[in-house]
């Protein structure tokens, strides 16, 4: 900004004259309207977007559900019940429910063992992870106060150099308005000096002729 190489066409901090001439804005709007829609496709430089949980299908729909707005699915309870096969029950039916009762005996059993550790270590490694996320949101929060006080930085040095500028523009246009007015009071009083040293000079050949 302090480099005097800077070329300055524009101050949009200082610049007010859609503010002065109010046909000036209606002739920005159709401008604006006349130009080219932006291109949907992104710039070349800007990255791709980040595919997530390429590597695990079941998070991957979990996301995809949630960003289309879907309902979570009710659960599924019929792996829970324990239907008796029908009466009278063939050999191979009485079978797939006693496997099925075994199955939902052991499935029991593991969440009694899960329950049982939840209760010793859960509550630690909740406040560990509570603690881990709390100072993630102070780092989070520390590093948004830091950008949003870099902006304002940025841009109240932006409106102070346009500032300066402006007035300097001014100026520097004033001077150059009173520059040209002397200049052609001065071409004024050229041509009006021209005049009566013409006038003189034919009064002077008048004055010879007479002497004659």
């Amino acid at each position: 900004m302090s480099d005097s190489n800077h070329l300055f066409d524009s101050l949009p901090y200082y610049d007010n004259d859609l503010d002065q001439f109010p046909g000036l804005r209606e002739k920005v709007d159709r401008e604006f309207a006349r130009e080219a829609k932006p291109p949907a496709a992104l710039h070349p430089r800007v990255p791709p977007p980040i595919a997530l949980f390429e590597k695990n299908p079941l998070l991957k729909a979990e996301l995809e559900r949630v960003e289309s707005h879907q309902p979570f699915p009710r659960l599924d309870t019929l792996r829970y019940q324990l239907p008796a096969p029908p009466t009278p029950g063939s050999d191979e039916e009485w079978k797939n429910a006693l496997k099925n009762a075994q199955a939902q005996l052991e499935h029991q059993r593991i969440r009694q063992t899960n329950l049982q550790l939840l209760q010793t270590y859960g509550s630690n490694a909740w406040r560990i992870h509570n603690y881990l996320l709390e100072n993630t949101v102070k780092q989070t929060e520390k590093a948004l106060e830091e950008m949003k006080e870099l902006t304002v930085e940025v841009n109240r040095e932006r409106k102070n150099t346009q500032t300066r500028l402006g007035k300097e523009l001014n100026s520097l246009e004033t001077r150059w308005t009173e520059l040209i007015s002397n200049v052609l009071q001065i071409e004024l009083a050229n041509s009006a000096l021209d005049a009566e040293v013409n006038r003189l000079n034919k009064r002077e050949a008048e004055l010879a002729e007479l002497a004659r």
